[in-house]
């Protein structure tokens, strides 16, 4: 049986079909497409009007893709983007009567599940771990173990949010660095607190800039055809510098950075530098699977419950 995902991300939209069989989820297509649904007003809560029929657009051809592809089962999710925008419903209703897909729009809750699902079938959850998902609009955390979650929650600190509110200089100055570092500050306390009682040691970095630092780290693998890797956390520092004293004009000429993610992975460098250094975590990896896979993992999870009925 073929299953659909879709995945309204701030910055990306993504279609992902998969054959579920009692093996598990085979994915036989997968595509995105940088919608930029944040772009401009994200932090005013508003979908502009640009951003709006891009999405519209996107998910119109989505929906030929899955037609064509014969898919039983399609679930689209919404994010943090259409979440927090006052049009966010408007948007949903334009999609279902325009593009015929019916969005389901979940809590940041609901999103760290997911991802944590996702994560959970590369199996790299081997010991006590810290996921961390970095998207346009927010940030989850997922505390965990090869038993389970332990804690979640998602953070209105997504890559996008902060560089329209913080990123104004060129490279990013010591005092938009400072104003982003004392954000995170205010609003991840009980993350601290969290990692203080449950002492995670690894960091597992669930696709998107984890995606980008891994090309960047390990130009010999191709990152489309693995579920994980592991990072060096000393690499990794010394490239997160190179990205924070970069121009915007030597960033678009590094190799295995895309264009949509040239100014956002400063952000997404600062917001890991922050998570690595101040709860002092020995070790990172990357997990290609995220929210999408946790989605087709869930799917698979109520068809074999349904076939055990």
């Amino acid at each position: 049986m073929k299953a659909a995902v879709i995945d309204l991300g701030t910055n990306t939209f993504h279609l992902i079909i998969a054959e579920l069989t009692p093996a598990g989820v085979d994915v036989i297509y997968k595509t995105n497409v940088p919608v930029r649904l944040g772009e401009g007003r994200i932090n005013d809560n508003v979908i502009i009007p640009e951003a709006f029929e891009r999405g519209i657009k996107t998910l119109s051809d989505f929906r030929k893709e899955i037609d064509q592809q014969g898919v039983a089962i399609v679930k689209a999710i919404a994010t943090s983007a259409v979440r927090s925008a006052g049009n966010g419903q408007d948007f949903v209703k334009a999609a279902a009567e325009r593009a015929g897909i019916s969005i389901e729009v979940i809590s940041g809750e609901d999103e760290a599940a997911y991802i944590f699902n996702g994560v959970k079938a590369t199996g790299l959850i081997k010991e006590r771990s810290l996921v961390m998902d970095i998207g346009g609009g927010s940030t989850e955390f997922i505390i965990c173990d090869a038993d389970g979650q332990l804690w979640k929650k998602s953070y209105n600190i997504g890559a996008a949010r902060l560089m329209q509110a913080y990123f104004h200089s060129d490279p990013i100055s010591s005092e938009d660095q400072s104003a982003i570092i004392q954000r995170l500050e205010q609003e991840l306390p009980d993350l601290r607190a969290a990692c203080a009682k449950h002492q995670p040691k690894m960091l597992i970095g669930s696709a998107g800039a984890f995606e980008t630092f891994a090309a960047m780290l390990l130009p010999d693998t191709d990152i489309k055809t693995i579920s994980s890797a592991p990072l060096d956390i000393a690499a990794y520092k010394v490239l997160a510098e190179k990205l924070l004293h970069s121009t915007h004009a030597e960033r678009e000429l590094m190799p295995d950075l895309i264009s949509l993610r040239v100014d956002m992975i400063v952000i997404a460098a600062l917001i890991t530098s922050y998570v690595i250094e101040v709860l002092q975590l020995s070790e990172m990896s990357l997990s290609t699977y995220d929210l999408k896979m946790g989605v087709l993992h869930h799917i698979l999870e109520d068809q074999k419950f349904d076939s055990a009925e």
